[in-house]
C-alpha cells in the first residue's frame, strides 16, 4: 500500500505528462511531414504509370495501323532487305561454356580464361597447359598455385559431351590435380 503512495505522491508526473506531450506532438510533426512526402511521390508515380500507359496504348495503335496498312507484297519488299542488313551487320555471337565445370577452375580463373580469349570448352582444350600457366603466372601470386595441366583433357571430354567419362575422372581428381 505504501508502494502506491509513494507512486502517486513522490512520481514527478509532470514531468512525465510533458514529456508524453512532447512524444505525442513530436509524433503529429513527422507524421505530417512524412504524410505529405509519401502522398506526394505516390501521386508522382501515379502519373508516371499514367503517362506510359498511354504511351503503350499509343505503341499499340499505331502497330495494328501499321499492320493494317501493309499488304503481302510490300511486306516482303520491306523485309528481304532488312533481313540481308541484319544478316550481314549482326556480329557472330561467341558461345561460352560454363569453364567452371572443368575441376580447378573457379569464377574468377573462368575470368582470367575470358580475358585471354579463351571461352569455350573448345577453347580450352586446344590451349596447352603451359599456356594456361603462363596466364595463372601474369594473374599474381594468388593463381600460381593452381595446376592445370588436366585442364585441357576435362575440356575435351566436355566438348565431346562425355559427361559420365569427365564426371568419373573428375571424382578421382583432387581440384584438378592427378
Amino acid at each position: 500500500m505504501e508502494n502506491l503512495k509513494c507512486l502517486f505522491n513522490c512520481f514527478p508526473w509532470d514531468l512525465f505528462l510533458f514529456l508524453l506531450g512532447m512524444l505525442l506532438l513530436m509524433w503529429w510533426l513527422l507524421s505530417k511531414l512524412l504524410g505529405d512526402r509519401l502522398k506526394s511521390h505516390a501521386s508522382e508515380l501515379q502519373d508516371r504509370i499514367n503517362f506510359l500507359e498511354g504511351e503503350l496504348e499509343a505503341c499499340r495503335k499505331s502497330k495494328v495501323s501499321a499492320s493494317a496498312n501493309l499488304d503481302l507484297g510490300t511486306t516482303a519488299a520491306v523485309v528481304a532487305p532488312v533481313a540481308a542488313f541484319v544478316a550481314a551487320s549482326a556480329p557472330v555471337a561467341n558461345k561460352k561454356d560454363d569453364l567452371k565445370i572443368v575441376e580447378g577452375i573457379g569464377p574468377k580463373i573462368e575470368e582470367l580464361c575470358n580475358n585471354a580469349g579463351i571461352y569455350t570448352f573448345a577453347d580450352l582444350a586446344a590451349t596447352p597447359a603451359a599456356r594456361i600457366k603462363e596466364i595463372l603466372d601474369a594473374a599474381g601470386s594468388r593463381f600460381q598455385m593452381h595446376d592445370p595441366t588436366t585442364w585441357p583433357e576435362q575440356s575435351a571430354l566436355a566438348r565431346d559431351g562425355k559427361w559420365d567419362e569427365l564426371k568419373k575422372w573428375q571424382d578421382e581428381l583432387n581440384k584438378g590435380k592427378s
